[in-house]
């Protein structure tokens, strides 16, 4: 006869995952965060099928009776719930195209600098030398100039652009990651596993790519995860400043810029409802960050 009665529930199995789900639950923060920074994907992806209107199709636009609307039915039959801008173009359309923009330049710049920075993170602390500091070097040289004046620089001479948005991003955002991973490195190296592959005479970029990255994963997903927050900022800052995105593919920082004249009329929602998104896009990565920074970190948890 079996020793444990037949009516038994089987113990639950806690996985690595789900303890990392239930100490990120921990924080309801954190939670309202990610609960927020997904609609905001989700809105953003669906934007074309649920935006009342493409924005930047000049055949739905309403010029004549649909300008400098504050949220209301505009000549054509169409309702305004976020009021109009100065081209009758619906403001709710154009942050919902408006997030896609940011997040898509946002992210994707914070990826490619995540993986520029934390190769040479890697390279820097497994060979050490010469190439070790060269590479410092160069991360105290970009880490000494603002982000926003070096970003400024490189666009001045490379023009408008989202391509060249995200060249000027990457290149003002990679030193991060490469400190951030060159410090974790430093310590992973000295582990016996590593030995132990370099005594098996696996190659170099083996050794880093499978045994080293995968070690020093959590502090480089918490940066870039505020990166990520740092991107769409920035990119923002730039669209505003008139260096960013060109107005034929809309960002929530060119929609702010473009109600900014009309603030002191006004007329507030130009600028108002765009710049709650980027607020709220903003934050909640932030929250997120937050905790996975506390929950990664063992000496940061409470």
């Amino acid at each position: 006869m079996s020793g444990v009665a037949s009516g038994a529930v089987a113990p639950r199995v806690e996985t690595p995952f789900r303890r990392f789900a239930a100490e990120f639950a921990e924080s309801r923060l954190a939670l309202l965060g990610l609960l927020a920074f997904a609609a905001i994907v989700l809105v953003a992806a669906l934007a074309p099928w649920i935006a009342p209107q493409d924005p930047y199709d000049l055949a739905q636009l309403d010029i004549m009776d649909g300008r400098l609307e504050p949220g209301s039915i505009g000549g054509s039959g169409i309702t305004y719930w976020l009021g109009t801008d100065d081209q009758g173009r619906d403001m709710l359309s154009g942050i919902l195209y408006g997030l896609r923009t940011s997040l898509l330049v946002g992210a994707g710049s914070a990826v490619i600098a995540c993986a520029v920075g934390a190769s040479l993170g890697m390279l820097a602390a497994y060979a050490g030398g010469r190439t070790d500091a060269a590479i410092m070097r160069l991360v105290d040289l970009q880490l000494s100039f603002p982000a926003i004046l070096a970003a400024l620089m490189i666009l001045a001479f490379l023009g408008k652009g989202v391509l060249n948005v995200v060249i000027a991003i990457v290149v003002v955002e990679w030193a991060y990651y490469a400190r951030t991973v060159r410090g974790t490195a430093l310590v992973e190296r000295r582990r016996e596993y590593i030995e132990a592959a370099q005594c098996l005479a696996l190659p170099a970029h083996r050794i880093i790519f499978r045994h080293l990255l995968p070690n020093c994963l959590p502090p480089l997903i918490v940066v870039a995860t505020m990166q990520i927050a740092r991107a769409i900022a920035l990119e923002a800052t730039l669209s505003f400043l008139g260096l960013g995105v060109p107005i034929t593919e809309p960002s929530l920082g060119l929609l702010i810029a473009n109600g900014y004249e009309y603030m002191l009329s006004g007329k507030y929602w130009i600028s108002f409802y765009p710049g709650v998104a980027l607020l709220v896009t903003i934050v909640a990565i932030n929250l997120v960050g937050d905790q996975l920074r506390d929950v990664l970190n063992p000496r940061l948890k409470r």
